[in-house]
């Protein structure tokens, strides 16, 4: 018996023992790759009663149905549907291992995709009934295009062949829409008012199919910005444009094309510096609504347009804010009434629901206490009812909701805290339920919504558990310096944590709008690489501070004209906290963030560097003046309208306030915060005799992706260890 107790001990020992820290690698991709914990890859809906998901290699599509019981069975894999394809279209290589990346259900047997021959230069959309294993309707076209949208009865496909608009029919005829210079005219984009509002189209086919609508953006008289292209011997220049605040702004209008007749109407939108959002087609094709924006975006007009000619017919309803008005995206008609659709507004606090009929008459207000509207889900059959994926429980939790439109009743359909990833079927009767939350890695459940019954599909286990030494984290809360807001918080404790030692800190900040970082989700929202810092020795602090996302309009809109400077408050909040802990070594804590946390680390460094010690800032906002018009008007006003803003909250005349160790990283080509930021805030601190760390990365954008990335944690890290290292032992 003790020989036996004595085996147990040392093969338990041994398990713990080969526990181990992150690699810097694993600590980059993990999350996504091996550490990922089980899950359905892809789920969507087959038909009513089947759904199916992408196998993890990405090379099968399996399928789970009532009929078999809910067992699992193969539908197609990569090797027999591009064998197909070979044998349908002669002359072209199809040489992939995996299923295309934008597989979908168009109907039962039926799924679209895309595929790009290299060899021929040519991109295929394809549409393959998955029964008889046959491509049933195809376009080709060039294999540069981009942005495909196809017309209702797939008999068209608009797409954009660089900034000009082809449409392709499936015969392989092509009609060239526009031609127009490249770069002073982009045609059919969603990079139009660099996709801000909620835009993420920019051409849309006409309910009847022989109309499409599209964006024309005129920015001739927009400043060229240059990006210096270092792979030629000579370096090259690439001239982008980029509206920066207070400078003139880009002109946009919408056009509609007619495929039978080549003529074109452009809605009378008007000629004033505006945005144009919100663009949806009424059912009957009829009609346009389009979201008319002030430049000061302060004042949103909803306004319906005759398709046939373009005549403004009437404004159905305006919005006004003395801060700030922003459309997040397009009018949702009931399928079931067309007379009727859904506008997504925070004008009463929270991003909620509102039924209007087609005369701009309000119906219904369909908001729920303060459950903020993520996600829209779509209508069951009968219209009755509208499905969503509502944000509660203080921003952290993701709940599915059901409201009736007729009364406006509301039932949370999911209830455990946490995170819930849903797919509806079509007639909104079955749902797939992905969970989790801070101790549950991923649990899925097939979920009948008429009685309630659950079955239980996946319970994934902790994917690091016996193999990586993973440290403990917790969400908290405080109170923001206002005294009364409570804010999220997460903290990550070192591995083998003592309360009894001191450890240095690495605070990571975003704290912009747009942005959550605190999350009831597995990892709690944080990146692997905050777990690699902390097994390293360093407690690593994030919270989210008013003027970030998800918790309300006043929440938010705080920060109007100040950007950075509540942000700061909350932030020194935190730090507040942090030295109230024993085991914070408050003469050693750092900061670092990218983007809007470029900014508030640079921002926190030049104002606080007695607390502050290092510092790492990437593509960081250094002046508001240098940003583009649509963001930054928007929080910020132009540069005339609020000189006294723009001066408090830039970061160039603060240079000479530099103490402490800061990293300035950036990228050479990034077109959303251009490297003029951080080579001002240089040149003011050479002024100032400060000394200032700088890495560039001249290939990448705003941020650093692909095998790059590790390079990034590496260096970011090595920052820390190097000027923020564990402090000697008591």
């Amino acid at each position: 018996m003790k020989k036996r107790s004595l085996v147990f001990f040392l093969l338990v020992s041994n398990l713990l023992f080969a526990q181990r820290n992150l690699t810097i690698a694993e600590a980059t991709y993990g999350q996504f790759l091996q550490f990922s914990p089980e899950k359905y890859n892809r789920p969507s809906w087959k038909n009513d009663d089947t759904f199916t998901f992408i196998t993890k290699t990405n090379d099968s599509l399996i399928a789970k149905s009532k009929t078999n019981n809910w067992d699992s069975y193969l539908i197609l894999t990569a090797e027999e549907l591009y064998a197909n394809l070979e044998s349908n279209f002669k002359n072209s290589s199809f040489n992939f291992t995996t299923l295309p990346s934008d597989l979908k259900w168009i109907s039962d047997n039926e799924i679209s995709f895309s595929v790009t021959d290299k060899a021929s230069s040519k991109k295929y959309l394809i549409y393959y009934n998955t029964q008889e294993q046959k491509v049933i309707n195809s376009f080709v076209y060039k294999s540069n295009g981009a942005e495909e949208t196809v017309s209702r009865n797939k008999d068209f496909v608009a797409w954009l062949d660089d900034n000009n608009i082809i449409i392709t029919d499936n015969k392989g005829s092509n009609i060239e829409v526009t031609n127009d210079p490249v770069l002073d005219i982009i045609n059919g984009s969603h990079n139009t008012h660099r996709e801000e509002f909620g835009i993420d189209k920019g051409m849309w086919w006409s309910p009847k199919q022989d109309q499409l609508l599209y964006y024309r953006k005129d920015q001739s008289m927009v400043t060229n910005y240059p990006l210096p292209q270092w792979s030629s011997r000579v370096t090259a220049i690439k001239n982008i444009k980029y509206p920066m605040t207070g400078m003139t702004n880009e002109k946009v209008s919408l056009v509609i094309f007619d495929v039978y007749t080549n003529k074109k109407v452009t809605l009378q939108t008007g000629e004033q510096d505006q945005f144009l959002t919100m663009v949806t087609w009424d059912p009957s094709g009829n009609y346009i609504y389009v979201g008319i924006l002030n430049r000061e975006q302060n004042h949103l007009k909803v306004n319906k347009y005759n398709a046939a000619t373009g005549i403004f017919e009437q404004t159905l309803f305006e919005e006004s804010s003395k801060t700030y008005t922003e459309p997040s995206q397009g009018l949702v008609f009931n399928p079931a009434d067309s007379k009727t659709f859904l506008y997504f507004s925070d004008n009463e606090g929270y991003r909620q629901m509102y039924l209007y009929n087609t005369e701009g008459k309000l119906i219904k207000s369909l908001g729920h206490e303060d459950v903020i509207v993520s996600d829209f889900l779509g209508f069951d059959k009968e219209g009755k009812n509208a499905f969503y994926i509502g944000v509660t429980n203080q921003g952290l939790d993701r709940q599915l909701f059901k409201v009736n439109l007729k009364k406006g009743k509301t039932e949370q359909i999911t209830e455990i805290s946490g995170t819930h990833t849903i797919v509806l079927n079509n007639s909104k009767t079955l749902f797939v339920d992905q969970f989790n939350n801070t101790e549950t890695p991923n649990q899925t459940k097939l979920v009948n919504l008429e009685n309630k019954k659950e079955i239980k599909l996946i319970n994934a286990k902790n994917p690091y558990q016996g193999i990586i030494n993973m440290p403990k984290m917790d969400l908290i809360t405080i109170t923001a310096e206002d005294d009364k807001t409570p804010l999220n918080g997460r903290i990550i404790y070192p591995s083998n944590f003592d309360a009894n030692k001191k450890y240095p800190v690495m605070v990571y900040v975003y704290g912009g709008p747009h942005a959550q970082l605190i999350t009831n989700s597995w990892l709690g929202g944080a990146s692997l690489f905050f777990h690699y810092m902390a097994q390293q020795g360093y407690i690593v602090f994030t919270i989210d501070n008013r003027g970030s996302f998800n918790r309300g309009r006043d929440f938010e809109h705080v920060i109007h004209r100040q950007l950075g400077q509540i942000e700061m408050a909350d932030q020194l909040k935190g730090i507040e906290y942090l030295k109230s802990l024993s085991f914070v070594n408050s003469e050693k804590i750092g900061v670092y963030g990218w983007s809007f946390g470029g900014f508030m680390t640079t921002t926190l460094s030049v104002h606080h560097p007695e607390i502050f010690k290092v510092g790492v800032a990437g593509g960081p906002v250094m002046d508001w003046k240098y940003y583009e018009i649509m963001y930054g008007e928007r929080y910020m006003d132009t540069p005339k309208e609020n000189q006294e803003g723009y001066e408090k909250t830039s970061l160039i005349n603060k240079a000479d306030k530099l103490k402490n160790k800061l990293l300035i990283i950036h990228g050479a080509q990034d077109p959303v915060v251009v490297q003029q930021h951080s080579m001002e805030f240089i040149e003011a601190c050479i002024k100032a005799n400060k000394q200032v760390d700088y890495f560039l990365y001249p290939t990448h954008e705003h941020n650093v992706s692909g095998i790059d990335r590790v390079h990034l944690n590496t260096k970011i890290a090595n920052y820390f260890f190097d000027f923020l290292a564990e402090p000697a032992k008591n």
